[in-house]
């Protein structure tokens, strides 16, 4: 059985199965590595993509069909509907009361995933303020009367580094940062995850060079369309689509063929566009994390299940079973 001898936790002293976490940016090749380490360790899967939490998207968030998962458990897919939020605090619990049910059985808990501050907040010790109803309101009505820039100018005089960290056109995240501030009197940057985990955890990585995961995106982009996305689309919108899963990429395009304004070749061109967007913020997220193994995500499957166990037994997991 896994054990865990050398990685970081808040509480060294405990003795518990690490959490395996297979992270990077999309169409890396997470969920094949994430599926053959299952195999091979024993272990139960935990998803960390924010739009898998869906039920009925499936197409446009690349889900692993069921009969290609190879009889692994999957957690946290299909458990909010398209009508819903999601929410990190809340999915943060969840997650880690799934960690010790999965260990509890003896089995290893791999969390996958491209969404990085619910891997993050996960992994890493944080915690969430609480929110103020009538403060995000009065900031949410800030921002549809003023624009996103006036709240990113009075960040940047609060909380500089935040600002930064979040840009000029997030609303969403702006308002939240500046709530923060408000409610608690310290910069939003203080509640923010440091590298330290709040249990035992490695993490993994497939490094795809830029041109070859571009081109990933594009055909995988291109699939999705082919394969029924805009139908999909059609049928999760009649209950409705929250903020969340309106704005996610490929359903936003989505969308725009069923109102007339793409066609589905255009969609499937702007869906490749925003998704080698989000694959670059996702790199940039990643690489500033030092304790992220990268293997290599061109080689051949065996190859990098040979690499990934290699680097959990360089970080001191043991693979005795």
């Amino acid at each position: 059985m896994p054990s865990q001898t050398a990685a970081t936790s808040t509480d060294p002293g405990t003795e518990q199965i690490p959490v395996v976490a297979v992270v990077g940016p999309t169409a890396s090749g997470k969920s094949a590595l994430a599926i053959a380490l299952a195999t091979r360790l024993g272990g139960e899967i935990v998803n960390a993509d924010a739009m898998q939490l869906y039920r009925g998207m499936d197409i446009g968030t690349a889900k692993t069909p069921l009969d290609e998962r190879d009889g692994v458990v999957h957690h946290l897919l299909d458990v909010l509907e398209p009508h819903q939020d999601a929410s990190v605090a809340a999915y943060q619990p969840r997650a880690r009361a799934l960690f010790d049910e999965i260990a509890g059985r003896g089995r290893v808990p791999i969390l996958v995933g491209g969404s990085g501050l619910y891997l993050r907040a996960t992994l890493d010790a944080l915690e969430f303020p609480e929110t103020d109803p009538a403060v995000r309101a009065a900031l949410e009505e800030r921002g549809e009367r003023e624009g996103p820039g006036m709240l990113h100018a009075e960040l940047r005089e609060r909380d500089p580094e935040a600002a930064e960290r979040i840009g000029s056109s997030n609303t969403r995240r702006l308002v939240r940062a500046l709530e923060v501030i408000a409610l608690t009197g310290r910069p939003y940057t203080a509640h923010l995850p440091t590298y330290t985990y709040a249990r035992p955890a490695v993490q993994l990585a497939l490094d795809v060079p830029r041109p070859e995961l571009v081109e990933r995106i594009t055909v995988r982009a291109a699939r999705m369309f082919s394969d029924g996305l805009v139908a999909e689309t059609e049928v999760v919108a009649r209950g409705g689509l929250g903020v969340t899963a309106a704005r996610a990429v490929g359903y936003a395009q989505a969308l725009a063929v069923l109102a007339g304004d793409l066609t589905t070749a255009q969609a499937a061109e702007a869906t490749a566009v925003a998704t080698r967007q989000v694959a670059r913020r996702q790199v940039s997220w990643f690489r500033r994390d030092p304790r992220i193994a990268w293997l290599p995500g061109t080689a051949p499957a065996h190859e990098q299940l040979d690499a990934a166990t290699a680097a959990l037994a360089a970080a001191g997991v043991s693979l005795d079973r």
